[in-house]
């Protein structure tokens, strides 16, 4: 996997040699899983009602500093495994009875995908396979998972730039991650939904941040005018704070039922028909995996 030589995968570029040492990411040349389950808390045409096969990856490009994950995509909590263990992963998710393989923060592992998804997608694996990102994606990766991912699931986290510096290091991020999405929906087109489950498409994530209403309404608004009704857009209201922040005071509560029906309310406004909304304690860390390194 030679573009692992000089890792260019995410717009950071650090261009190291993963075979010898590790970029912003710190992800090696090795997948590293730290966990895999039937996961019950994604959107409901992803988990159904028996679960997404969700594959959740050690470390992650973007490193937001509110990360509710932080144990995995910080601190690479996890396992070290084969790309033939992670196809029996996928197909032990599939035999449990997942509707769907979901791939969490998958973006610095994505040759390993590829290649393990070439191997048995179609032939042995025939359940949707979902691509759950940050977004902070180069388009030639998106571009090389073309045929093998059904369903984009992708954040858009901020519409201002400043906001991205400020919490994902990134000075980029809108522009960035609107191409990226571009390209997705591109691959995907307008979603498919059988049996109250989506079997392709697109569903672009709004977390709402304390105190930035207005940059989810932007982010809102520009989703709507680009994409109408064609994808689906998750208003979330999950907020957890998960650690004191002195310089960043708005990140140390919860998000408050107003500020979250404010926007919600926009989106009604604005006539958006494709959403999910949010209801109840959503915010609390029970909703946080327990991750389990045990895989084997």
């Amino acid at each position: 996997m030679d573009i692992l030589k000089h890792c260019t995968l995410c717009p950071r570029e650090c261009k190291v040699n993963r075979y010898e040492k590790v970029g912003v990411c710190s992800a090696s040349s090795n997948v590293r899983v730290a966990h895999y389950c039937l996961h019950a808390w994604e959107e409901p045409i992803i988990s159904g009602t028996n679960g997404s096969g969700a594959v959740f990856f050690s470390f992650c490009n973007l490193k937001c500093i509110f990360c509710q994950n932080y144990k995995i995509s910080s601190l690479g909590y996890g396992k070290e495994i084969t790309t033939t263990q992670l196809e029996n992963i996928f197909l032990t998710l599939q035999k449990q009875g997942a509707h769907n393989i979901n791939l969490v923060s998958p973006t610095h592992y994505v040759p390993q995908i590829v290649s393990s998804l070439q191997n048995i997608k179609g032939k042995t694996l025939f359940i949707p396979v979902v691509y759950n990102t940050n977004s902070y994606e180069n388009i030639s990766t998106i571009q090389s998972l073309h045929s093998l991912i059904d369903i984009y699931l992708a954040d858009l986290k901020y519409f201002d730039s400043s906001l991205g510096e400020r919490y994902s290091h990134c000075k980029n991020y809108f522009e960035v991650a609107t191409k990226a999405i571009a390209e997705m929906f591109l691959q995907v087109g307008k979603f498919v939904i059988k049996d109250g489950l989506m079997m392709s498409g697109l569903i672009v994530r709004v977390l709402v941040l304390p105190g930035h209403v207005e940059d989810a309404k932007k982010i809102i608004a520009y989703l709507y005018e680009t994409y109408h009704d064609d994808i689906w857009i998750s208003i979330m209201n999950q907020y957890t704070p998960m650690k004191e922040f002195s310089l960043y005071p708005n990140l140390n509560r919860p998000l408050t039922e107003k500020e979250y029906q404010e926007v919600v309310d926009f989106a009604i406004d604005l006539g958006v028909q494709n959403a999910f909304i949010q209801e109840g304690d959503t915010a609390k860390e029970s909703f946080i995996p327990e991750f389990n390194c045990n895989l084997f």
